[in-house]
């Protein structure tokens, strides 16, 4: 679904339509420039590359699509910041706690700014105390900043902090929740 949805794999039918844009319909250059600018992922199991330090992997798509080095560290610090651990920029993902991991990538998935973020299991890979705090960052980051986010989630605490529930059962909407905000 999220690769789908994020123009990662191409629909077998219909479009997927973001800000008005058919994903589907762009080549696989503007499709890669369309994700870096305009998306963010947040993964189960972080992705953050471990020689990096937590600002490092947080500035690394930054640098990729052409930032100045200066630049990408003072948004990567501000991102840090804005998740609170940015008394831990220097530190790499092997001397940080599942929930800090987790945090980085959400940081990572914020300093483009990025129209929305789509969030594979982000809790799946931590205990209930530490993702119910990542769910208070992605709620508070979704209150205040009107930051969007698509949540991919097998549990069900986790989707009833959402707006909406999208229940699928082998690739189709088996129903809809509205649930209120």
């Amino acid at each position: 679904l999220l690769n789908t949805a994020s123009g990662l794999d191409d629909p077998t039918e219909g479009s997927v339509t973001i800000e008005g844009t058919d994903v589907g319909s762009l080549d696989d250059n503007a499709k890669t420039s369309y994700r870096a600018t305009r998306m963010g992922f947040i993964f189960q199991f972080y992705n953050l590359l471990p020689v990096l330090t937590a600002v490092e992997n947080v500035e690394l798509p930054l640098l990729v699509s052409g930032t100045r080095p200066a630049e990408a560290r003072r948004l990567a610090l501000a991102q840090l910041e804005r998740v609170g651990l940015s008394e831990w920029a220097t530190h790499r993902p092997g001397q940080l706690s599942g929930g800090q991991r987790q945090r980085v990538t959400i940081a990572r998935a914020l300093v483009n700014d990025p129209t929305i973020v789509w969030a594979d299991e982000p809790t799946g890979d931590l205990d209930s105390v530490t993702a119910g705090q990542v769910m208070d960052l992605l709620a508070g980051l979704n209150r205040e900043q009107g930051q969007t986010f698509v949540i991919v989630t097998h549990g069900r605490e986790i989707a009833g902090r959402c707006h909406r529930i999208v229940h699928m059962r082998d690739g189709r909407i088996e129903r809809e929740e509205q649930l209120a905000g």
